[in-house]
């Protein structure tokens, strides 16, 4: 029983734990709406409307134009006795509506202020000699150039101080009304009408837009951490065979030092000190090489037999290729200079450059014959892989490759050179250049 009633206390305080941060959060959101409001809408900032992805500076001239016109329209309804005998005050308001769209699209939070304020100037101008049969305190051409610069205003602002900015603009209107000295056809409500839909039709527009330049840097920052993570991938893997070559050599550097003692008749002290300290040494630069790159082997996931095979040399360059002409491509190779033993890292790295390179022959260049050449120079050797122009149609990518990145970072290790590109027949040129120093030649 005590054990259940400690299981309910928990499990209320939890629920007051969990209560408490909801109410923290709900505080600070209602903190920050009236912070983010007042940002928006008391700043006098440069926002540019943004040029479209397909028209440019289109939409920009058509809303000029069809500012011009409204503008027109509401120079017509003045010369008709709207603002009685202030008819030259009332033009030069319908002026200034008509240029603060302009301003909208460079600086729409002054410019909605001063549409707001030029609404009320409109209104009460000739308010006690105006028609009764007449709109007001908004007429429609004045509904409409407001109307535009809320759908400015719109594109620029967050949403919730884009609604704000619309009551303030309808909290205008009903305070024209009350200001009034006589009766007159309202239409406060019709206008506010217009004024929601420019807003909701702007927010809608903004979100839009947003979440398209979201995409944009979600699918470029995608793009960037699929080549770093391409990159770690084949440098662990340059990681793993490198450490297989090392350790090989170490391995025999300390069987030759056990060994060496034995091989003389009558071994001195010192040297018996010596090889010990050798193999002892290279018994312990193994242990760390292994305990530091033993984690990316545990990672890989091939079987123990093929994980612990010997890494390959150009001297499976023939089975290799055999394997490529046995999938139906012609690959010839060519072999100049005298053929020698390289460094361990240099075989590898060649090999797996025409592996790769024969893999995207096959892959992008179906039906097209491959050349494979091997130059052994005095201190570089040289890998060129050129296949020609495919026979059939090519079928299309299927994802960012990354063969060319593992190639490149491969002869960058060796502080060689890669230069691939398309050849003037319509095929591919891969050609890599390792530098060898004729030292470390393997006898």
């Amino acid at each position: 029983m005590d054990l259940l009633s400690a299981e309910g206390a928990e499990r209320t305080g939890g629920g007051k734990h969990v209560g408490r941060r909801l109410l923290r959060a709900l505080r600070r959101a209602w903190a920050e709406g009236p912070r983010s409001v007042a940002e928006d809408l008391w700043s006098v900032a440069r926002d540019p409307m943004p040029r479209g992805q397909y028209l440019g500076r289109l939409p920009h001239l058509h809303l000029a134009l069809l500012a011009a016109l409204l503008g027109l329209l509401n120079a017509n309804e003045a010369q008709r006795g709207r603002f009685g005998a202030d008819t030259e005050l009332g033009l030069l308001v319908i002026v200034l509506q008509t240029a603060v769209v302009l301003l909208a699209m460079v600086r729409p939070v002054p410019a909605w202020w001063l549409s707001t304020a030029l609404l009320s100037a409109s209104a009460l101008i000739g308010e006690d000699t105006i028609d009764h049969g007449r709109v007001w305190p908004w007429n429609v051409a004045g509904i409409s150039l407001h109307a535009l610069v809320l759908f400015l205003l719109a594109l620029r602002v967050r949403p919730q101080s884009a609604v704000v900015a619309l009551g303030i603009t309808v909290l205008s209107g009903m305070a024209d009304t009350l200001l009034a000295t006589q009766e007159h056809n309202q239409v406060v409500s019709r206008g506010a009408m217009a004024f929601v839909i420019a807003v909701v039709i702007g927010a809608a527009r903004r979100s839009s837009r947003t979440a398209k330049e979201r995409l944009v840097e979600q699918e470029v920052l995608t793009a960037e951490e699929r080549a770093r993570r391409t990159l770690l991938e084949e440098r662990n893997r340059i990681a793993r065979e490198l450490h297989d070559v090392v350790a090989h050599h170490m391995s025999v550097i300390s069987i030759q030092a056990q060994v060496a003692p034995h091989l003389v008749a009558d071994p001195t002290p010192e040297l018996r000190e010596n090889l010990a300290g050798i193999r002892e040494n290279a018994v312990e630069a193994l242990a760390e090489l292994r305990r530091v790159l033993g984690v990316l082997r545990a990672e890989d996931a091939r079987a123990d037999g093929v994980r612990h095979a010997p890494q390959p040399t150009l001297d499976r360059l023939d089975e290799l290729v055999g394997k490529v002409r046995a999938a139906g491509p012609d690959v010839a190779v060519s072999v100049t200079g005298v053929r020698r033993a390289l460094p361990p890292g240099v075989e590898l790295s060649a090999f797996r450059i025409v592996q790769e390179a024969l893999s995207n022959a096959m892959r992008h260049a179906p039906g097209a014959s491959v050349e494979v050449g091997i130059g052994y120079g005095a201190d570089s050797l040289t890998v060129r892989v050129v296949n020609s122009a495919p026979d059939g149609p090519v079928p299309p990518p299927r994802g960012a490759g990354h063969g060319l990145l593992g190639m490149r970072e491969r002869a960058s290790m060796l502080g060689g050179d890669l230069a691939v590109g398309p050849t003037p027949s319509g095929g591919y040129d891969v050609t890599a250049v390792l530098p060898v120093d004729p030292a470390e030649d393997t006898p």
